[in-house]
C-alpha cells in the first residue's frame, strides 16, 4: 500500500511593521485581536517557555476534503510565540497522487524545502513549474497561486518558512463554496453552468 505523503510547508521571512520590533519578543495576546502590526503583546509577566514551544506539527492535521490532504499549522493563532518574528510553519500530508490545490498566501511568501520524496510544484506564471527532489528548494512569491503534487510512491516531506500569519486562500473554495449565483460563476470562470452547480454541491456552496 502506498505510503501517505507528508509535506511540512514552512512559509519566507518578509518585512512588516511589528510590535516585536521594540522588544526582544512579543507573544501574541490572542484575545485582544489582530492588528496591522500583528497581535498586541501578552504581558511579560504572563509569558512562559510554553509560549515558544509547539508540538502541533508532530502529527497529521485535520483532513481537507475533497482533496483528502491533512493540514496542520504553526501560524500565530496556534503558536503565539511567533508573533512579530516573521516566521511560521505548516505541515501537509498527502498520499501519492494527491495534490495541494491552487492556493495563495496573501500575507507571506512560501519557501518550500523537500526533505523526502518527489513532487511537482509551481506557481501560475509561465515556465515556473518544476519537479522537486530531496534537497531542492522552491520559492512561491507572496500572493501568487501555486500548488504541490506528490509524484512519488512513497512519503514526501518538505519544510517551508513564511510570515507569522500568511493566510490561506484555496481557489476551489473561493470559487465554489460561496453563495454567488451559478450563472455568474459560470461567466467569470468560462465553465458550463451545470458543472458549476456540481462543483458548488461538492464544495458546499449555494446559488
Amino acid at each position: 500500500m502506498a505510503k501517505a505523503a507528508t509535506v511540512l510547508l514552512l512559509l519566507a521571512i518578509v518585512p512588516f511593521p511589528s510590535h516585536a520590533l521594540n522588544q526582544d519578543f512579543c507573544v501574541a495576546d490572542l484575545p485582544r485581536g489582530d492588528t496591522p502590526g500583528g497581535y498586541p503583546c501578552k504581558p511579560q509577566s504572563a509569558v512562559t517557555a510554553d509560549d515558544f514551544y509547539y508540538r502541533g506539527l508532530a502529527a497529521t492535521g485535520p483532513t481537507i476534503n475533497p482533496f483528502n490532504i491533512g493540514l496542520s499549522s504553526a501560524f500565530v493563532t496556534r503558536f503565539p510565540g511567533v508573533n512579530g518574528l516573521g516566521v511560521s510553519a505548516a505541515r501537509i500530508d498527502f498520499a501519492p497522487g494527491c495534490v495541494v490545490p491552487l492556493h495563495s498566501h496573501p500575507g507571506g511568501t512560501e519557501l518550500l524545502f523537500v526533505v523526502e520524496g518527489t513532487m511537482a510544484a509551481g506557481f501560475i506564471t509561465s515556465l515556473n513549474n518544476k519537479t522537486l527532489h530531496k534537497g531542492d528548494l522552491m520559492v512561491f512569491p507572496q500572493g501568487l497561486l501555486h500548488y504541490q503534487y506528490n509524484l512519488g510512491n512513497d512519503t514526501a516531506v518538505a519544510l517551508s518558512y513564511s510570515s507569522a500569519n500568511p493566510g490561506l486562500m484555496i481557489l476551489d473554495f473561493a470559487l465554489f463554496a460561496n453563495d454567488l449565483p451559478s450563472d455568474v460563476v459560470s461567466k467569470v470562470t468560462v465553465l458550463d453552468e451545470l458543472e458549476v452547480r456540481k462543483l458548488k454541491a461538492l464544495f458546499g456552496g449555494s446559488g
